[in-house]
This record gives structure tokens, sequence and C-alpha cells, in this order.
């Protein structure tokens, strides 16, 4: 049972369901790459501030759930705002950095893109949506993305349960 931590800033009331240790798997898919099952660790804290860090690490399975190798990795922060809205800013390794705009709900976060910037080495990348669950105390999610030539589509979607 999750129980709201004392020392989060009051601000971020609604996002507190996503405070904590997250591990589980999902499926990765695009026109432009193989389809896959992945594993995943999400690790979400704060330091009091009203702000939420963000670190992401994926790898790829094989057949029977074994680690592959390393796949994604993001890092970031949560704000919250006023009537409902939220920021999901992000970075990755790949030379791309996202902000995302949306709504938060009870349990429920929904976010497209306001902003996409990447490097001149990175992949195209121009938009995404992302919609975050807490379904029966599990972390869901599914992400759609425009990149490569491709108009937005289904990317990827898990399930992870709390560890801490």
């Amino acid at each position: 049972m999750f129980t709201l931590d004392a020392d989060l800033h009051p601000d971020l009331a609604p996002l507190a369901w996503l405070v904590g240790r997250w591990e589980g798997a999902g499926v990765v898919g695009y026109p432009t790459i193989e389809s896959a099952h992945f594993g995943q660790e999400i690790e979400v804290t704060h330091d009091g501030r009203p702000f939420l860090e963000w670190q992401s690490r994926t790898w790829l399975l094989d057949g029977v759930g074994n680690r592959l190798r390393p796949s994604g990795r993001e890092m970031g922060f949560w704000r919250p705002l006023p009537d409902g809205e939220v920021e999901l800013l992000l970075t990755h390794p790949t030379g791309i950095v996202e902000m995302y705009f949306g709504t938060v709900t009870p349990a429920k976060i929904d976010l497209k893109t306001d902003g996409v910037m990447r490097s001149p080495h990175a992949k195209e990348y121009t938009a995404a949506t992302r919609m975050y669950g807490l379904v029966n105390s599990d972390l869901m999610y599914a992400m759609d993305m425009a990149a490569m030539g491709q108009p937005l589509q289904s990317h990827i979607s898990a399930q992870l349960k709390r560890v801490a």
C-alpha cells in the first residue's frame, strides 16, 4: 500500500503515487525496428522541493526473459502546475531532449510533447504522447511516437510493479 511521504512538497500531491522504484516489462515496436520485449526499472524521487526526479533504464530481453543488452535510458523531472496540469522534461543519451505538457487526474497522467530538440547526429524524432496510470497498484504506460518519417503511432507499453 502506498503512503504519502511526509517530506513531499504539497504541490506534488497529484503525482505522489509515482514516487518509488518500479520494475517490470513491456513491448517495443515501430515500423523502423523489429518488435521486442524489454525489461525496465524506473526510480522516482524527490528532495522536498516541488518537482520529482525521474530515471528510467531499459534493456532488451530474450524469449525467456533474460537480459540481452541495454536499451533506452532517460532522466528528467516532473513539474506539477496549477489546475491539474503537469510538465515532464526528459533527456536521452541519444542526443534528444523532450518537453511534455499534459494533465493529471487521480492516478492518471496524459502528456504530449510541447517541444523536441535533438542534436545534429540524433535520429529524426518529432513528437510523442505518453499516458501513465496506476492500475491495481501497478504503473502502466503507453507511448506513441512520430519519428523516422513515420506518423504518430504506437511505440512502447509496459507494466511495472512497485519494489520500493
